[in-house]
């Protein structure tokens, strides 16, 4: 079969812009191998009065722009995921503590993850979707808030917990991306891509 002439043009190199395993998990997921990861490390506590949503938003956008500087003519995507309870914005668990905090205010409990996708396109234009998922937890016991502490999956984790691990037991519904709460959203992810000529599916 002959290919069209626009098939044959090489899409420009991408850089994730996120250091996060799960991330690059995902794009693999799309089919798409990136040129190289160069996080963006910023200061990413929020401004005074800043809400979850927006502070995901401006945090993805200013990764995007600022590993953009770093490699011209390269397209940049970069992501930024919240776990938060009403205004309260949970921390990334470092520390089984921290963890621990995190599961007890969590259960029984409705909370949103807001995940903010951001793409840098060669030609300057940075183009952003946020996508917001609302998670139930179930009541956990001591028991289980015990074992998925002992687990070790909390580490590191927004919340405290990993939708792909273990906490999916633990999950009573989901409404939203479950890509998104894993940490990027595949069906806005390829639609900004895609919007910036950039070809997923070729």
């Amino acid at each position: 079969m002959d290919l069209r002439p626009e098939d044959s043009i090489r899409r420009p190199p991408l850089v994730l812009a996120s250091a996060s395993p799960r991330r690059l998990d995902l794009l693999h997921q799309l089919g798409i191998e990136p040129e190289c990861v160069d996080p963006a490390a910023l200061d990413e506590a929020p401004r005074k009065g800043e809400l979850p949503a927006p502070l995901a938003l401006r945090l993805a956008r200013e990764k995007a722009a600022l590993v953009a500087r770093r490699h011209p003519g390269a397209v940049i995507l970069a992501a930024d995921t919240l776990v938060a309870c009403g205004r309260r914005i949970l921390p990334k668990a470092e520390d089984a503590e921290t963890a621990l905090s995190c599961l007890h205010l969590l259960s029984g409990r409705r909370h949103r993850v807001h995940t903010a996708v951001a793409v840098a396109a060669p030609d300057g234009r940075l183009v952003s979707r946020l996508v917001t998922t609302a998670v139930i937890f179930k009541r956990l016991s001591a028991t289980e808030i015990a074992a998925y502490l002992a687990a070790g999956e909390w580490q590191g984790k927004a919340g405290g917990y990993g939708i792909q691990g273990r906490a999916a037991a633990l999950i009573a519904s989901l409404s939203g991306s479950y890509s998104g709460v894993v940490g990027l959203p595949l069906y806005e992810t390829a639609a900004l891509l895609g919007g910036i000529g950039f070809k997923v599916w070729r």
